[in-house]
């Protein structure tokens, strides 16, 4: 399975992206399509997911900001990112879960999103 992120840039503080997450497989029926970003020196954070029936959830300091969404005709999953700012600079990863009790895990390479004036 190959996740490939798009999207990513230099954007500046209050503008917006719009990263997409194109995967090779049928994702109607994965678990969840998750967005995570990374900064240098610290953990990889999740700040949104999709679930297969619809649902979705946000990190706390993205809400209002970030919205996913999965496009299962296209296999595609994207993350639009309103209000940019700063903090949000960081390499975003799409990520594929098949749930819980499943073995089924797959990363994108990653996009890197700037914000800088």
């Amino acid at each position: 399975v190959q996740l490939v992120e798009s999207g990513g840039g230099l954007a500046q503080p209050g503008g917006s992206l719009r990263l997409s997450c194109a995967v090779s497989m049928e994702i109607t029926h994965i678990y969840a399509m998750r967005w995570y970003r990374q900064v240098p020196g610290k953990e990889r954070e999740l700040v949104a997911t999709s679930l297969y029936n619809g649902r979705t959830s946000y990190l706390d300091s993205t809400k209002g900001r970030f919205k996913v969404s999965r496009d299962n005709a296209k296999n595609t999953v994207d993350l639009q990112i309103d209000s940019l700012k700063p903090e949000d600079t960081a390499v975003y990863y799409c990520n594929a879960f098949g749930g819980p009790d499943s073995n089924f895990l797959f990363w994108g390479q990653g996009t890197q999103v700037t914000v800088s004036a």
